[in-house]
């Protein structure tokens, strides 16, 4: 098993890249809440990066990472001294790093002395969090959902288990005891990440019934604006088999694959912090032109690609991008469709583009469907209608959004009727499959009580009742029709 004995053991022809730093004195200066595999592909691969370049003062931003719901990771890399290998994945080969910026991996349910003294403690300067959008509990104009069930359990309960509880706890800790509070970095993939973990954590203090604290967090707690970028797959036997043979027959069970892209675009900062530029990250007073080219052009194409991809057969984004019609309907997408409001020049849009697609046709990187399309609720007003909105709004076409919504929809509808042979994940998706069991024959009547769930896509759209048949019709179409030909007919 793969742990701090092996590192010595390996032997310098394997061309293992290993942690250039006492990993026996590594401290914890950053408290991270949701370990997955963003995280150890992301924040932690540039934290090391970070240690390594500042040999005074480096050691002191190990990170303490915390898993939210499942203990399992959080054992496993205990096992492992909190070591762990990055799979690379290259077009034209992997490149395997083992990573060791882990100082302490807990899991919330069992942690002592808890989260929110971890985050009180003085050592603590940063906290980051990639508990996924549907993690933060927010509706669609970016405030917390009171009247989530998390959210009202985290109210009477001793033990917080959301984000925003956690946090708020964390930081009244702070407060009382008059220390500075640390910096708070979202890096998950919402809407002005920053602003709106601020809002929903005050949201969360005021319904705690402390206006008081809700307004010193607002006032004092610093909660800058972030952009982050890597496509990180899910581990598969196979990256588990790949990392065996590459450390000469050691166990590695939470390896990471990955692309090669990398990006981290982070807003106003002041305060102590690691040296991550040494990885490419980037500060920037403008996080948000960043961001809206991301969560629309990248994280809104993925949507087309996974949702359709997966009901015409095509398992992963690679197969999808790969189908001559569906690829050619997502290349559009993206450029004439998801670029509304993006500020970019135009030739800069079409290098991004150009960049997207081909990380995208990366053989090298399996990204399933089912995973890039759980949580949609959460993702949609952000990801797909705002750029919606703003094309109806100039008079433009919005075919692939069309497209797309009622893809998404598709999905819920084969769920319910127990035939849809990709799992399924969503905060609503009983709400969801319940309209789609009442209205089961009426696909009209589907799209209308879709789109009318202001907390999922907002206030209704200009020429709201043009869109939903517009919707239904495809909707229609995707249910009767084969839909390999239907995206042929598409594709032009």
């Amino acid at each position: 098993m793969l742990d701090r004995a092996v590192l010595s053991r390996l032997s310098p022809a394997m061309a293992i890249h290993q942690p250039r730093f006492d990993l026996t004195r590594l401290r914890s200066g950053i408290l991270h809440l949701g370990c997955g595999n963003f995280h150890r592909a992301h924040q932690v691969v540039a934290t090391q990066a970070a240690i390594e370049a500042d040999k005074e003062n480096g050691l002191r931003w190990g990170i303490t990472s915390a898993t939210m719901r499942r203990p399992d990771l959080t054992r496993q890399l205990t096992r492992q001294d909190n070591l762990y290998t990055l799979l690379t994945r290259e077009p034209e080969g992997t490149v395997v790093s083992i990573i060791g910026a882990i100082a302490e991996s807990v899991f919330l349910g069992d942690d002592r002395p808890g989260l929110p003294a971890r985050l009180a403690d003085r050592r603590t300067r940063i906290v980051t969090l990639t508990v996924t959008a549907s993690g933060y509990h927010l509706t669609a104009d970016g405030r917390l959902d009171a009247q989530a069930d998390d959210i009202q359990a985290d109210l009477v309960r001793d033990t917080l288990h959301t984000a925003p509880g956690v946090l708020t706890a964390g930081l009244e800790k702070v407060r009382r005891q008059g220390s500075a509070p640390p910096v708070v970095l979202c890096c998950d993939n919402l809407s002005h990440n920053g602003r709106t973990l601020r809002r929903a954590v005050t949201d969360f203090a005021s319904l705690r019934g402390d206006d008081r604290l809700a307004e010193w967090i607002a006032q004092h707690v610093q909660f800058p604006d972030t952009m982050v970028d890597r496509i990180v797959p899910a581990t598969t036997p196979d990256d588990i088999e790949d990392v065996r043979r590459a450390l000469g027959d050691v166990e590695d069970a939470a390896p990471v694959p990955a692309e090669p892209w990398f990006q981290w675009v982070i807003g106003d900062f002041e305060g102590p912090r690691p040296c991550w530029e040494a990885h490419g990250a980037q500060f920037t007073s403008d996080v948000a032109t960043f961001e809206r080219a991301k969560l629309q052009m990248l994280n809104g194409t993925h949507m087309i690609l996974a949702y359709i991809g997966a009901l015409a057969g095509l398992p992963t984004i690679a197969d999808a991008v790969a189908d001559p019609a569906l690829g050619r309907i997502a290349s559009r997408f993206m450029r004439e469709e998801q670029s509304a409001g993006v500020a970019f020049a135009s030739d800069d849009i079409a290098r991004y583009a150009d960049a997207l697609m081909t990380r995208f046709r990366n053989p090298a990187i399996v990204h399933r469907a089912d995973r890039i399309g759980r949580n949609g609720s959460a993702k949609m007003a952000a990801r797909v209608i705002a750029p919606m909105r703003a094309n109806i709004e100039a008079g433009r076409p919005t075919p692939g959004a069309i497209l797309l919504i009622a893809g998404w929809i598709r999905w819920f509808a084969l769920h319910e009727q127990q035939a849809l042979d990709t799992a399924l994940a969503d905060p609503r998706a009983g709400t969801l499959r319940r309209i789609c069991a009442e209205a089961r024959h009426d696909h009209h009547a589907q799209a209308k009580a879709f789109l009318e769930m202001e907390e999922v896509f907002g206030p209704p759209l200009p020429r709201h009742e043009y869109h939903a048949a517009e919707i239904a019709g495809m909707l229609r179409r995707l249910t009767e029709e084969n839909v390999a030909a239907v995206l042929r007919d598409r594709a032009g």
